[in-house]
């Protein structure tokens, strides 16, 4: 298994399942960037989604995992940063299809939605599934994932 330096944040609807997957991600081995919220008390997750998608889109991170209550603020925002691929994820399937087909960077998860054990799982696919884009059969993935990156070129100039 390849291990990754990881940027993680949340707001505090998903604290608490930060702090969760932070465990997790240093039992597979990974380094983790925690770039905030730091209690339950209430802020906002454009904050948090930016800060991992900045870590990511720069390359000083491989990976990031955003948490907000339902996941889906915070992974908008971090999509807002170029050079991420945020995907919400809500199970191991829909974990490893966003790596295999998409090539996802950011995963985003819920946590009114996604228990500590779901939550492991879906981390592990997350991290140790590769995109088929460079494999033989894997063309229209990476002529896809290519269509994504060249609406990105011509939005974010």
């Amino acid at each position: 298994m390849v291990n990754f330096m990881i940027a993680i944040g949340s707001d505090h609807g998903g604290f608490a399942l930060k702090e969760k997957v932070k465990g997790v991600l240093s039992r597979l081995g990974h380094e983790c960037r925690d770039v905030g919220c730091d209690s339950a008390d209430s802020c906002d997750y454009p904050d948090f989604g930016e800060a991992v998608g900045k870590c990511v889109g720069s390359g000083e991170c491989e990976r990031g995992v955003v948490i907000c209550t339902t996941g889906i603020g915070i992974s908008i925002s971090a999509n807002k940063v170029k050079g991420v691929r945020a995907a919400l994820c809500c199970s191991v399937d829909s974990a490893l299809m966003t790596r295999r087909h998409n090539d996802a960077n950011v995963l985003a998860l819920g946590a009114k939605y996604t228990d500590e054990k779901a939550a492991q799982e879906i981390v592990q696919a997350f991290l140790e599934t590769e995109f088929e884009g460079a494999k033989a059969g894997g063309e229209r993935h990476k002529r896809r994932v290519d269509k994504i990156l060249a609406i990105e070129e011509r939005n974010f100039r």
